[in-house]
This record gives structure tokens, C-alpha cells and sequence, in this order.
């Protein structure tokens, strides 16, 4: 089965009114529309209006770069899956390794990384929340440099799959995206080679295929790759088999070479 790629932008903690409406003005007017790559961009709440109103006719969809798992209550400073619905939200990122406190290049001091707080627990509840409105989650995965190091790549993939989507039935998960972001290669400028990216993608795959046998999933879940993504190096990456586009951070800030990377998927 043919799953369409898909390229998602990251804008992560960026852009203001005026700025964010400049680059996503700029990047509809590159970026080539055709229909057999799905395109996403993921602007930091404040905002989702301004590039809603700026995206309306045009087949590039908007996503959120968070969500907590309640509807409504004392939550303070949260924002819940109805109100990303109000903005005709259809992507959300859980579970990325900078809101778990996994960076690749630190930016804060290490006595703050207990704010970032994400756990398993906390994605698979986001996620069920994110289904239940409509809302097709980017489920990241990825491991540490330690992790890798250690040899423990395949194990910690596999706790975050099998912890972040335990309790939720295949039929509810054919529209979820899995996006592979090796932590050490996140900010740092560093790719993973594109064989090794494809072997971890292809695990996540059959990772799907064996947890969902009789829901055909594995043929239907796009897996990304996501970690120093540039037009320099998507051609090779999205050439890969099991790897169905990227999830692309610092690159999605410039509408010249996000363009180019929408371009070789």
C-alpha cells in the first residue's frame, strides 16, 4: 500500500505576529502544491490564527506543537484538544524529546530539566485525548546518545511505543504518525546516516505490524524522520522505504529550504 509523505514543520519556540505571518506567507507562495505530499506546519499557539486565516486556501494543514489530555479545567497555563479543534487543528506533536527533558543540545540549565516534565503516561493520555477530538497525533520516539551508546536504541523505542499507545485499540490508530528524532541529533546539526534511520524506521514498522496484526496498521502509519533535517540531506532519507517524510525543526524557519525538502518528498 502507497502511504502519501508527509513534511511537518516545527516551528518550535519562534516567530511573532509579524514575523510568523511574513514566513508562512513566504512559504506558500515556494512551496510547490502538489496533491501527492500532505504538508503541515506546527506554529507555537499564540499563532495558530494568524496561519490558519494565512493557510485557508491552500492544501497545507495546521498542527499544534502540544496539547494537555483534559477537555477543560484548573490547569493553568495549558491548552486542551477542543481548543485546537476551534483552529481547525489537524496534526498535534506528543511526546517530542524536548517536552520530555532529552535534548539534544542543552539549552538550559540542567537543575531546570525536571520542568519538562512529559512521560510515557502523559503521552498515551494525550494521545487517546488528541483521537478522541479528531486529531491526528505525531507520536515522536527516539533515544539518547547514552542510549545509543549503551546499545539500548531498540529498547527505549520500544518502551515509548509500547507505553505511549498501550490501551488504545488499532482501529483508532490508522491516522497516526510515528516520528523517529534521535535526541542527539535534534539542534545539533547532526543527521543520522540514512541507512541507520531507515533500519530504526523499519523497526518501528514492525514494531506496528506485530502489536496490530489484524488491523493492517503497519501499512497505513506514516513514520517520519526528524533530527537535522535540510534539503541538503532529504532527498536521500525520504528515499527510503520506511521513511514516509520528516518532521523538520530549524529548517522550517527558512521558506527557501523548507520548500526544497517538501519538494524531495
Amino acid at each position: 500500500m502507497s502511504r502519501t509523505p508527509l513534511v511537518a514543520g516545527n516551528w518550535k519556540m519562534n516567530q511573532n505576529q509579524s514575523t510568523g505571518l511574513a514566513l508562512i506567507n513566504s512559504f506558500v507562495q515556494k512551496v510547490d502544491m502538489k496533491q501527492d505530499v500532505d504538508v503541515a506546519v506546527c506554529p507555537p499557539f499564540t499563532l495558530l490564527a494568524k496561519v490558519r486565516e494565512a493557510l485557508n486556501s491552500t492544501h497545507i494543514q495546521l498542527g499544534a506543537q502540544d496539547v494537555f489530555w483534559a477537555d477543560h479545567g484548573a490547569f493553568t497555563g495549558s491548552i486542551s484538544a477542543p481548543m485546537l479543534t476551534e483552529f481547525c487543528v489537524s496534526f498535534c506533536i506528543v511526546g517530542h524529546s524536548e517536552t520530555r527533558g532529552r535534548f539534544g543540545k542543552l539549552e538550559v540549565e540542567e537543575d531546570t530539566i525536571g520542568y519538562f516534565a512529559e512521560t510515557n503516561k502523559t503521552v498515551n493520555l494525550k494521545i487517546k485525548s488528541l483521537l478522541y477530538h479528531g486529531i491526528n497525533p505525531i507520536l515522536c520516539v527516539g533515544e539518547t546518545l547514552a542510549e545509543r551508546e549503551a546499545g539500548k536504541t531498540e529498547s527505549a523505542i520500544k518502551t515509548q511505543l509500547d507505553e505511549g499507545l498501550a490501551g488504545i485499540d488499532g482501529a483508532e490508530l490508522h491516522t497516526l504518525v510515528i516520528a523517529y528524532e534521535p535526541v542527539w541529533a535534534i539542534g545539533t546539526g547532526k543527521t543520522c546516516a540514512s541507512d541507520e534511520a531507515e533500519r530504526i524506521c523499519g523497526f518501528i514498522r514492525d514494531w506496528v505490524a506485530k502489536n496490530y496484526p489484524e488491523d493492517d496498521l503497519a501499512n497505513d502509519v506514516r513514520v517520519l524522520y526528524g533530527g537535522s533535517v535540510k534539503a541538503a540531506n532529504s532527498k536521500e532519507l525520504f528515499s527510503q522505504p520506511n521513511i514516509d517524510g520528516g518532521l523538520v525543526g530549524g529548517a522550517s524557519l527558512d521558506p527557501t529550504e523548507f520548500a526544497a525538502i517538501v519538494a524531495n518528498a
